[in-house]
């Protein structure tokens, strides 16, 4: 099963810094990314404190994306699934 990784943080954020093969997509218009991921897919979403993060695995839970958690902020992201952080 693949897996995407999603930073849900403003481009100002993302531009300090962020996972490597991440995607951008900020927290409120999380359900943009159904275009490019399967309901089913594993799904990682980091923000600065995981706070944003949870409401956007929520809103994609309630979408109907079965395997969205929440990774909590990009440093718990990035040790949770060993990637390193890039800018």
């Amino acid at each position: 099963m693949s897996m995407t990784v999603v930073d849900v943080r403003t481009e100002a954020e993302w531009n300090t810094g962020h996972l490597e093969g991440a995607l951008h997509i900020e927290w409120q218009d999380i359900l943009k990314i159904s275009s490019d991921v399967d309901k089913d897919e594993e799904i990682f979403l980091y923000c600065r404190s995981g706070n944003r993060s949870g409401k956007a695995t929520k809103i994609l839970l309630d979408a109907g994306f079965v395997n969205a958690k929440n990774a909590g902020s990009i440093l718990d992201a990035s040790e949770l699934l060993d990637i390193k952080i890039i800018d």
